[in-house]
């Protein structure tokens, strides 16, 4: 008779942090009990205690409401630079008053942080009325698309276009190089999955583009 004691082990996840497990809200971890010649055992279950966690109380009567701008990720993405193009002073205000208020910005920049939200909501609501086919196409092949910006040009010069067109906001991204053809304008993605069909349309080149190609050229 072997006088081995038997052996506890815990092997179905590797590297895995139990301690860390345990402190997160895992419950019923159970291990099996092998012999030195059986094949390493896994742990029954795991469990963890989930619960949505929701302010309910309501700000102080002293801070005026303001209506939050009720869109989701793959839209706002979509806006998002139509929003810094019509948005941008009360942008570099309210990062200015974060920066000047040593760590008390939640509660010092409150104006500045509902002048964003009302013109960020703005631009929303305006895309809808006057290109509210063009931007339901572009956020919803970005929701499809993992978010990725370059598989979904067709649409974006679309909507670059009505944008332009109807509100006078074009999509500009800082910083890139002179004499070199904007990422979003380029008609070749060459890691998009799938190759851009001409037919779908070509790069809108807004005017201050188009003027400043010329005097590159």
């Amino acid at each position: 008779m072997s006088s081995r004691r038997p052996q506890y082990v815990f092997t179905s996840f590797p590297r895995t942090n139990w301690r860390l497990l345990a402190q997160s809200g895992c419950s019923s971890l159970r291990a099996k009990k092998s012999s030195s010649n059986s094949e390493l055992t896994t742990v029954d279950t795991i469990r963890f205690n989930q619960q949505q966690q929701v302010d309910t109380a309501p700000l102080p009567d002293d801070i005026p409401k303001v209506k939050e701008v009720g869109a989701s990720s793959a839209p706002l993405l979509s806006a998002s630079y139509f929003i810094g193009a019509r948005c941008r002073e009360y942008n570099d205000d309210f990062m200015q008053c974060k920066t000047d208020s040593a760590g008390r910005g939640e509660f010092d920049c409150l104006k500045e942080g509902r002048r964003v939200t009302r013109c960020a909501s703005s631009v929303i609501k305006d895309i809808n009325t006057h290109c509210l086919e063009q931007f339901r196409a572009h956020w919803t092949c970005i929701e499809n698309r993992n978010h990725q910006l370059y598989q979904c040009r067709p649409m974006e010069w679309k909507l670059n276009k009505c944008v332009y067109e109807n509100l006078k906001l074009e999509k500009h991204i800082p910083d890139q190089r002179p004499g070199v053809t904007p990422v979003e304008l380029r008609p070749h993605m060459i890691y998009a999955d799938v190759a851009i069909n001409t037919m779908e349309g070509k790069p809108f080149i807004p005017p201050s583009k188009a003027e400043g190609s010329k005097q590159a050229s």
